[in-house]
Order: C-alpha cells, then structure tokens, then sequence
C-alpha cells in the first residue's frame, strides 16, 4: 500500500481527466449535430470559435466539480461524490444552454431536446464513473489501520466521528499518555496512520516529530493557536525564520467589497424568493394563526446585539421554560416549521439583516447572547469569532453541523476569518447550495443537552469513569469497548 500511496495522486489526476473529457465530448457532439446550424444560427462557428465554446464547457463544468467535490472520489462518500457530479453537470448545462440561446438569438428555446438528452446521459456517465472509481479506489487503498493517542479529554466524540468513515479509517488500538513515551513510540511503529488527540502541546509535538522521523502518517487535532499558525506570514529578513500574525481582521478594501457583494445579492435575493416568502407565510399563518416572523437577539461584530428574522418555525410557547437550542425529534417545532429547517427556507428573512448591515452573507452564524454566554464560560477565546459580521452562512456551516461543539464550530470560524477571502466567500455559497439537502447538517442536539456545549450523559457518567481509570492502566486494544462510552467533549 506504501509503494501505491505515491501514485495515489497520478491516479485521480487521470480519472478526473478522463470524465472530464468524456463530458466535453458528448457537449461537442450535441453541439456540432444539432446546434451549429444555419437553420438556428445565422453564421454558422468557424472551426476556432467552435472549440472556443467547447473549451468555455469544459472550464465551467471544472470550476463546478472543484468547488462541489466531484473529484474527491476517495475523500468523500460515493453519494456525496455522485450529488456533488450531479448539481455541477445541472448547473454547467443550465449555463451552456442560456450561452446557446444568447448565439441563436433565443431560436434555441425550441430545440432544448438535445440538451436534455445530453444531461440525462451525463448523469449515467457520472454514475457510472463514480462507482467504479469508487471501486478501484477501496481495492488499491483499503482503510488504514490506525492507533488512536489522547489525554486526559474524553475520545470518544472523535472516535466515532472517525469511525464512520469504515471506508477510509479503521482505528484498531487506542492508548492513553499515561502508558509512556517509550510503549507508545513502540506502538505508532506498528501502525500506517497515528490520530493524536486533543492532548498538551508539549505531548503531542513530541509524538508528530516521531511519526515525522519515521514517515508515518499523522493526523492531530488543531488548536486555536494552530489555526492562527496557519494563516501567519513567512518573514525571511533574517537568517532566522519569522512568521508574521497581522491580526487585523478584514482590510477596509474586503471590507467595502464584502458588503457591495452583500447588498447586491440580498437585493436580487429577495426579489427571487418573494413568491416563496408569501407561500411561506401563509402557511405558517393558517397552521396555527400565531405571528408568521420570529425575531431574536443575536450577537454579530465586537458583540453588538442585533434582532434576528426568521420564519416562525415552533410553537408561539416553545421558549416559556427558557432558551435552548432544538433537539432531536424536538416536539416544539411545527410541521411547517420542521420542513423549513429541513431545507433552511426559515432563514430566508435574514435577507432583511443583510440590507440593514447588520449580517453579510458569509461569516460566523450569529449566536444568542445568554448562549454565548455560557459558552465563554468553558471557552473564553469564543468571542473571537465576532471579528467580523455574522454571516447567513459560513465555514462553520459548511463543514460543520447544527449541533457542532462549539469548541469546533470556533475552530471553523477562525479558520474562515484568519483566511478571508472573496473567492473563499464564492466557494461557500456554492457550497451552501450542496448542504441544503444533506439531512445531518440540520440535527438537533441531544434531548440532555440544552446547548451545543457537549457534557457527559447523566447515564453514561459512570461507565467513561470506569472506562476512564481502566484506559490509564492499561493500553485498550479493543475498538469495541471503547465505542460503547458516548461521553462528549471536556471543557478546555
């Protein structure tokens, strides 16, 4: 699997080539068979602005797949990987067919036969593509065995989060610090992959420059002051190297950029969702007659507070016992309510927020003040995330869940602020897009839990403290033993 793992990259440059390829060609073909016709267009294309248009295809269809994932055949799951195909030969067929009725002065909204058919067998293609792809790729890289390293922060959260992807990992040992520099050193020798877990700087530098020195792969859980790491700039002024942390959160030109963009979409945003606001609010009107909005305080810039708009999606009581987030199967919410969050249409007021300036498209997601709060408690570097506007959608939303810790969901943000990006903002709203159907993102925490804040089950406090003093005894071997404690994450 060594030998393979060099040509890992080489082989999925060239499978990605190649469907490239073949969906070019089946748009070249539809092209000069049905379109590139004097019957449809008055000057038919030279052979230089035929391939022009060919090319501008295959760019289009490139920039959907890279953003949406479709060449991540051994990254993500083969169904996120044949949605992410999906939505980009849509969007990129949707495009070349509005470029197509642009060249035939619109003549072209009579022949849209071709272009349905060139989607329809695209999509067999991708299916295709991806399967085998798929295929080939758990035979020439089946999951690696891996060995598990933590402290003292419960690792079960991880683990299971690990573990769900069987596909790609495999956790066979788990080892707590406790057993000792040299078993543990003699242990990662043993293993493909080494996970460190959330453990002390000192530690965990100690374990990464071991796998470093035997060319182990090692995956290790960030810190705050590693994603800021990444961000700094390189200084070579000296014969000492320097890294530069600027800490100056968005430029004034980012800045005015960011909200022109901001207000130009929310603008057009709203005219498009209007028909879908008023359906929306009737429904919400004849469920239950309660007031169709709901406004909240939520905390956005340096901690000003601001009030929220959504559609109303629980009942007018939900909140009489206090504020917590929705939970699981949370009977509070409406039938209504529970689609809208479903497909995150009771967002859509927020479009309001945008225009006020209080809320951009994309940053942090604004949270409660009194859950803010309480998450400082346990993390006081959480308001850090309010360096820049909360955001209608972010990175946190993106690769994150409705019920991410919120020791992780500051991890995402910072990594958003820290690599602040117009392009970075792009690649988020389309991304956006994908999450709108994936069920996950909108799951609720826990019915024991009133925030995201993760604690120990009050019927699992037990078993992890029996789990617990066993594991720093002894090096726990058995993946199974380990996976029946569903404690959460420790405060830090």
């Amino acid at each position: 699997m060594e030998r393979r793992e060099q040509y890992k990259r080489l082989i999925m440059f060239l499978a990605s080539a190649f469907i490239m390829a073949v969906q070019t060609a089946l748009f070249a073909y539809v092209w000069f068979h049905h379109y590139n016709d004097r019957s449809i267009i008055q000057i038919p294309y030279f052979y230089r602005g035929n391939w022009a248009l060919i090319g501008l295809y295959a760019v289009i269809l490139f920039l959907f797949l890279k953003v949406f994932g479709g060449f991540k055949v051994g990254y993500l799951r083969v169904l996120e990987v044949l949605f992410s195909q999906v939505i980009s030969v849509l969007f990129t067929n949707g495009i070349a067919y509005l470029q197509l009725a642009l060249i035939g002065h619109w003549k072209f909204l009579h022949h849209i036969e071709p272009m349905l058919w060139l989607t329809c067998v695209e999509l067999v293609v991708v299916l295709l593509w991806t399967i085998f792809m798929r295929w080939i790729y758990s035979r020439l890289y089946p999951p690696r065995n891996m060995l598990f390293i933590y402290g003292d922060h419960n690792p079960t959260d991880l683990m299971e989060k690990i573990s769900s992807r069987e596909d790609k990992y495999q956790i066979s040992e788990a080892v707590h610090l406790s057993v000792g520099e040299k078993k543990i050193k003699e242990r990662i020798n043993d293993y493909h992959a080494v996970v460190l877990g959330d453990m002390p700087s000192h530690e965990r530098n100690l374990y990464l420059k071991y796998c470093f020195e035997k060319d182990i792969r090692c995956y290790s859980v960030p810190k705050i002051s590693d994603i800021m790491i990444m961000s700094s700039d390189k200084i070579h002024l000296f014969d000492s190297p320097l890294l530069l942390f600027r800490n100056r959160r968005l430029t004034i030109e980012q800045q005015i950029c960011k909200r022109a963009f901001d207000l130009v979409c929310s603008l057009v945003g709203l005219v498009i969702a209007s028909p879908i606001m008023l359906v929306i609010a009737v429904l919400i009107k004849a469920y239950d007659k309660g007031p169709v909005f709901y406004k909240q305080d939520r905390l956005t810039t340096d901690g000003r507070v601001f009030q929220v708009y959504k559609f109303r999606s629980m009942r007018v009581d939900s909140e009489t016992a206090g504020a917590r987030l929705a939970m699981k199967g949370d009977d509070r919410i409406t039938p209504v309510g529970r689609v809208l969050r479903n497909i995150h249409f009771d967002e859509l007021p927020q479009l309001f927020n945008i225009i006020k300036g209080d809320m951009s498209l994309v940053g942090p997601r604004p949270e409660r003040p009194e859950i803010a709060a309480q998450y400082t408690k346990e993390i006081p570097e959480f308001p850090y995330r309010l360096k820049v506007k909360a955001g209608l959608t972010g990175y946190a939303q993106v690769y994150g869940k409705y019920n991410t810790t919120p020791y992780d969901k500051l991890k995402l943000d910072l990594t958003y602020i820290e690599n602040y990006s117009f392009l970075l903002d792009i690649q988020i709203l389309m991304t956006t897009f994908k999450i709108l159907f994936q069920k996950e993102n909108t799951e609720g925490v826990e019915q024991w839990q009133v925030t995201a804040a993760t604690k120990e089950n009050p019927q699992n406090v037990k078993m992890a403290e029996v789990m617990d003093a066993k594991e720093k005894e002894n090096v726990i071997s058995d993946k199974e033993n380990i996976h029946s404690d569903r404690g959460g994450e420790d405060a830090r």
